[in-house]
């Protein structure tokens, strides 16, 4: 085992060079209702949280639920907006959603009455690409995921991995530059899971997107990442940065089963560990459901 994997490089965020996406010093306050009575109270779901995102990188989260991954994820996307601090993509200011952004989430959010294709090219309609065109760029996207003769399908006609593939096609057809993506493989079953994960990383590989990917698995994180940003327990912050160093291109059978990938994936499983007691509190006296709810009051998308 090398000695760069048997020890992965940890370092705090602020060590990393500035890269494609900047996020600094956030705090994200949300006011909820009080479950004793009337009223409402804070609720810190992050607390002076920053990370970089290296241009062409896959960098994968995880942490406890409830600390906060989808909550950053939509303010990336720009559906949110940070209490203090600040995040920038190529040095600019997110302000709200843009095309220079896709976001995949666990629910697939396809429009029910178009098809495969014209799900794939809404984007593509909101940039104003013209038809013809439209029709091309979406038909080398569906091939692209694999989902070649499904076309003109409808959602209701497709398995949940295959309505997965085709939201990934919708977020990759109108050419974002960063691809977000919320727990996309959560709601499909074990063999699926691992084969959308092969496929992603080989789509990674041909468009060279920066990737920011939330997931509750370590094993996936891990599969899949350059990098992975490990997450403290309420109020979130990034607690650690553990660098993979596993070589690609990656097989499930191959990496998975290597001593390099299970000390790396024990080293993470042991830093979430040690977040979950004892965890710090910026509101004396909380009562209530604080492990989900940071998940549960944060919007959605469709792109």
């Amino acid at each position: 085992m090398s000695n760069e994997i048997a020890n992965p490089k940890i370092t705090s965020s602020s060590e990393i060079l500035e890269g494609k996406i900047t996020a600094r010093n956030i705090n994200k306050v949300f006011h909820v209702r009080c479950t004793e009575g009337k009223g409402t109270k804070e609720f810190v779901a992050l607390h002076n949280f920053n990370l970089e995102v290296l241009q062409g990188e896959f960098l994968t989260i995880v942490g406890p639920s409830g600390c906060g991954k989808s909550t950053f994820l939509d303010m990336l996307a720009g559906l949110n907006h940070p209490t203090s601090g600040e995040i920038r993509i190529d040095g600019k200011l997110i302000t709200g959603p843009a095309l220079d952004r896709g976001i995949v989430l666990q629910g697939y959010a396809l429009f029910p009455w178009r098809t495969v294709r014209e799900n794939v090219a809404f984007g593509l309609e909101i940039k104003g690409v013209n038809k013809e065109k439209r029709r091309k760029i979406s038909l080398d996207y569906i091939d692209l995921v694999g989902l070649q003769g499904f076309e003109d399908r409808y959602p209701y006609e497709l398995s949940g991995g295959m309505k997965q593939r085709v939201a990934i096609a919708r977020a990759l057809a109108y050419d974002p530059t960063v691809l977000l993506m919320d727990e996309p493989f959560a709601a499909v079953d074990a063999q699926t899971r691992e084969i959308l994960q092969d496929e992603l990383l080989r789509i990674w590989e041909e468009t060279h997107k920066t990737i920011v990917f939330v997931t509750h698995a370590i094993d996936e994180a891990v599969f899949l990442a350059d990098r992975v940003a490990v997450m403290s327990s309420n109020p979130g912050s990034v607690k650690e940065i553990v660098k993979v160093g596993l070589p690609r291109p990656r097989r499930l059978g191959d990496i998975r089963s290597s001593p390099d990938f299970n000390w790396i994936r024990h080293k993470i499983w042991q830093l979430l560990q040690n977040g979950t007691n004892g965890s710090r509190r910026t509101i004396e006296n909380y009562q209530g459901r604080t492990q989900d709810l940071a998940e549960e009051i944060s919007p959605t998308a469709v792109l």
